[in-house]
């Protein structure tokens, strides 16, 4: 079973705020892929369904952003997935609104919720896609990720979403170095 988790944060509060574009891409995941029956388990809202023959387990961590590591853990434990089998798709600010990042490995680049996970698993060997959320000019970061997109971010985003399926079939099909190739 592959694990592809969006962090992010619970609740309407939080529901269309930049640090939750791990969320948003785990709903986009599960609309591309017709992934319904969501359900409550491990401290997430989660979805089990198939991509292309590969059965996967759709998470968003209900634990907010810094505790994301407890819930990808007990799902981990809980479904027996095997770390090379999990995916975690999180917001960054070192990246322009709309662009991405596949990575197979390194280190969390400051992201709490990132950090978590390296810590619950004690490795940083984690797949990631990083989506760009961009860095504020004028703001603090705290108050910058918890605010929703401006309309031409929001544009840049949607872009990402439009090509989702495409990069967890390439992930799934050939690999994190295949993605990275293609998509980075």
């Amino acid at each position: 079973m592959i694990l592809i988790v969006g962090l992010g944060n619970p609740g309407k509060k939080y529901a269309e705020t930049r640090h939750n574009v791990g969320f948003m891409a785990i709903k986009n995941i599960s609309d591309k892929f017709d992934i319904k029956n969501v359900d409550k388990d491990c401290e997430s809202l989660i979805a089990k369904g198939e991509i292309n023959n590969n059965k996967v387990l759709l998470a968003q961590p209900l634990t907010y952003m810094n505790r994301s590591g407890r819930a990808v853990k007990k799902l981990a434990d809980k479904y027996d997935i095997n770390l090379d089998n999990i995916i975690v798709i999180y917001d960054d600010l070192d990246l322009p609104a709309g662009k991405l990042r596949i990575k197979k490995s390194g280190s969390s680049g400051g992201h709490k919720g990132l950090q978590s996970i390296m810590d619950h698993f004690d490795t940083n060997q984690i797949k990631r896609i990083r989506i760009g959320i961009g860095r504020p000019i004028d703001l603090e970061i705290t108050d910058y990720v918890l605010q929703q997109f401006n309309n031409e971010q929001k544009k840049e985003i949607n872009k990402v979403f439009e090509s989702i399926d495409k990069i967890i079939l390439e992930l799934l099909n050939n690999g994190a170095s295949s993605a990275m190739n293609k998509f980075n």
